[in-house]
């Protein structure tokens, strides 16, 4: 008798085999006895996530350079000390933390300090809560009123290499009076009319002059275009108005550059919407220059009488209160024009909403025109809103002086970014120096800072960076070079350098041991504060 249990299962078996012989299936072969073999296939297992790996730690002498100068080093090792002195510094930043200058997020890359406390400075610098010139991806502080390349692009800026907004697209009928007419921008023919008109600066402005914006109008200048005499009891004043562009000549050989004499002044004012460009004439045709161009013109320079450290032969020498009435020094890349006095609030204008492209000449080694040049001028010079953009040099470089730069940002220099040496005494806020993707200086960095090579000149180099970005983009030996003996703070800053470079270079050229310059206690026979400090900076060193 069978049993129930294998009963139960013949005629199970017997049941499926009936089910797919209706199907099709003739042929299906018996399991024969016992149980139906079945397979069971488990899941992969879900991998733990590991995040992104920490790279090795960088090493002291990857982080900062020692260089020895006049047989003193500052070593790696004593620079870093110097960042780890200070509060909030990251010095082992990677990843990918930024786009461009952008930060990828609105989350500080190091926790901010505030500046004002930091600095002593509640008139001039904002306090902030975020490290670096922009606050996230969407800060629109160097929107519109920039132009873009490839070593920076900014929200809303058009291409640096873009014609400037001229007006109608057709020619002024005429020039204003005191300026000569220097006819139409080329044409082609009756399919490519002339659209502008140029109106041409005289090579002295004796009187005061504005320039309005004028559809269809270039102004243009040609070599050495003063605004003042030399000579000059009084002073007088150019003044531009928002949207106006002025072209460097290009037609001739002899270097173009705007210059400034003490006791005058250049007033240009431009808006977020209307930026003022100084440009070359190359850039006034399309196609006419490209990412790489630089050093068509000589750039623009400020002179004042406010104190500088470095005094002429026969003149000086200066205090620390800046007091001589006889120190003064020729500025670089023009004969006989000099800056520097007594008054530190003198004024050399005002600086708004610019763009200067294109610039930089090499007169001889040392001896250069850059974006911007101030000499001298003082703290009552305003100077905010402004690009220099492809210098051949650098993209600012200011001798001596108390002027303060907000809202300054260079982009393509060929040289450094932020050069300040003998005897400056200011603060800088939002400030950006991404420099060029190549073809830059092998001794090129982001900010130089000096005292030419005179470690206890009086008024001794005295500077204040907060909320600055610097891109180091080529292989210079590092982002920040001090040295000189010069004081220096930095708060709430981005230093990011490519591969094979450190982030900060810290040089002394006479002491030794605890007296060495740069890096000494503070002294206030030398009008010496002490090593330079460093807090709320994101170091993201050796392109990583």
């Amino acid at each position: 008798m069978v049993s129930f249990s294998r009963r139960s299962k013949f005629l199970l078996a017997t049941s499926a085999t009936l089910f797919l012989a209706s199907c099709g299936a003739d042929d299906v072969a018996s399991p024969g006895a016992g149980s139906l073999p079945i397979t069971i296939v488990q899941p992969a297992p879900t991998p733990t996530p590991t995040g992104t790996p920490t790279p090795t730690a960088l090493t002291n002498a990857q982080i900062a350079l020692a260089t020895t100068q006049s047989g003193v080093t500052v070593t790696a090792d004593e620079q870093v000390a110097i960042l780890n002195a200070g509060q909030n510094n990251n010095l082992q930043g990677f990843g990918s933390t930024l786009n461009g200058v952008y930060p990828v997020s609105g989350t500080s890359l190091a926790t901010a300090s505030n500046p004002q406390t930091v600095l002593g400075n509640s008139s001039f610098i904002q306090n902030t809560s975020y490290v670096g010139a922009l606050s996230g991806p969407n800060d629109g502080a160097f929107s519109g009123w920039t132009c873009s390349s490839t070593a920076a692009s900014f929200l809303n800026s058009a291409s640096c290499t873009a014609v400037p907004s001229i007006g109608s697209g057709t020619p002024a009928a005429s020039c204003p009076t005191g300026l000569t007419d220097d006819g139409l921008n080329t044409s082609n023919g009756a399919s490519n009319p002339a659209t502008f008109r140029y109106c041409r600066l005289p090579q002295v402005i004796t009187a005061d002059l504005t320039l309005a914006k004028i559809p269809g109008l270039v102004y243009r200048f040609r070599g050495q275009t003063e605004v003042g005499d030399i000579n000059a009891a009084t002073g007088v004043t150019l003044t531009i108005a928002p949207g106006v562009v002025l072209a460097a000549d290009s037609t001739e050989s002899s270097n173009d550059l705007l210059l400034v004499n003490r006791g005058s002044k250049l007033n240009a004012v431009g808006t977020a919407d209307a930026p003022i460009i100084f440009t070359a004439q190359q850039n006034l045709a399309n196609n006419g220059v490209s990412d790489a161009t630089q050093g068509l013109w000589g750039g623009v320079i400020l002179l004042g009488r406010a104190p500088t450290a470095v005094c002429a032969a026969g003149t000086g020498p200066n205090d620390a209160n800046g007091s001589s009435a006889t120190c003064q020094q020729a500025i670089e890349g023009v004969t006989g024009r000099f800056y520097g006095g007594t008054n530190q609030a003198d004024s050399s204008g005002t600086l708004q909403y610019v763009q200067i492209r294109y610039t930089g000449i090499a007169i001889s080694e040392g001896n250069e025109l850059q974006g911007l040049t101030l000499g001298g001028t003082g703290s009552g010079t305003t100077i905010d809103h402004v690009q220099s953009h492809n210098s051949s040099d650098d993209g600012v470089e200011i001798f001596g002086g108390a002027t303060n730069l907000k809202y300054f940002v260079v982009t393509g220099a060929d040289d450094d970014g932020f050069d300040v040496d003998n005897g400056w005494r200011g603060f800088m806020q939002f400030i950006i120096a991404a420099q060029k993707v190549s073809g830059s200086t092998a001794d090129s960095f982001a900010t130089e800072i000096d005292s030419n090579g005179a470690e206890d000149l009086l008024p001794r180099t005295y500077g204040r960076y907060a909320n600055f970005t610097f891109i180091q983009t080529n292989s210079a030996p590092a982002a920040i070079r001090l040295r000189g003996g010069a004081d220096f703070a930095f708060v709430n800053g981005v230093v990011k350098s490519a591969a094979g470079a450190a982030c900060v270079n810290i040089i002394a050229g006479a002491g030794d041991g605890a007296t060495r310059t740069t890096i000494r206690a503070a002294d206030s026979a030398l009008q010496d504060v002490g090593p330079p400090t460093f807090n709320s900076v994101y170091f993201q060193c050796q392109g990583r």
